[in-house]
């Protein structure tokens, strides 16, 4: 009987922005499909942490590291760590946002989020994907937004960064699946976690949003893991340059 095509066992995973939300639930899903995970988080992560439990639970090999996302030289050294290791899957999901009117945005806040959201990602994707193009193997998945469709409300920098992450998928997908390396991204819709806390805590924000999702809910974190193991695994090797919605049904209004 042939093994399963979600099946990860024996791949190496990395997960940025792993240490909750919605990376801690993708480092999750891809260690219940058998993957191994090198979580990466902003800061050091404590012994015990939430994801090391959630991964050592599967009974899969867990690594921990650090880097500030919003020093892209750190990201470049991460990486040329990281590029020994023989990583198969890179999941891109560190992020941040800074919410102000437009007219009045800081550029510092503007360039923060560009370096966390794009351009580290972009310098982290290029140390890893050497050795996967080297074996004619590999994927890579970046975290999207609605805003990589959408412009979004007091958020300039994150929906150019969250835009620049959809064609940034095209465009390394486009030189690189001929390869072997499947390069796709996720969107989530509107999940509950800390990043959309202000969201959900305006009465009236949060429930012109919830009348517009069609499954009549917010998206939980878990409800990523899916889409996760599958562009992650072989049942995906056909699929590539893609933005995937996880929505609840958002964009089909």
């Amino acid at each position: 009987m042939n093994a399963s095509p979600f099946d990860l066992s024996g791949r190496t995973s990395v997960v940025t922005g792993a240490s909750r939300g919605i990376g801690l639930s993708m480092a999750d899903a891809l260690a219940a499909a058998g993957a191994d995970v090198i979580a990466v988080a902003s800061r050091p992560l404590p012994e015990g942490s939430a994801v090391e439990q959630a991964v050592t639970a599967h009974g899969r090999r867990f690594t921990a590291r650090h880097a500030d996302f919003s020093d892209v030289d750190a990201v470049v050294a991460l990486g040329e760590e990281l590029s020994g290791l023989d990583v198969d899957i890179l999941v891109n999901n560190a992020g941040t946002i800074e919410r102000a009117p437009a007219a009045e945005h800081p550029l510092d806040a503007w360039r923060r989020v560009i370096d966390v959201d794009l351009t580290s990602h972009f310098a982290l994707t290029q140390k890893l994907a050497g050795p996967m193009l080297d074996r004619g193997d590999g994927r890579v998945i970046f975290t999207a937004s609605l805003l990589s469709f959408q412009g979004g409300i007091t958020v300039p920098g994150y929906a150019a960064a969250k835009s620049g992450i959809a064609g940034l998928t095209r465009a390394l997908s486009n030189e690189w699946v001929g390869r072997g390396v499947t390069v796709n991204a996720i969107a989530p819709g509107y999940i509950a976690t800390d990043n959309t806390q202000a969201l959900q805590d305006d009465p009236d924000r949060s429930r012109s949003i919830l009348e517009r999702i069609p499954a009549g809910r917010w998206g939980r974190a878990d409800d990523l893991g899916g889409a996760t193991v599958f562009l992650a695994s072989a049942a995906a090797a056909y699929v590539s340059g893609i933005v995937l919605p996880v929505d609840g049904g958002w964009l089909a209004r």
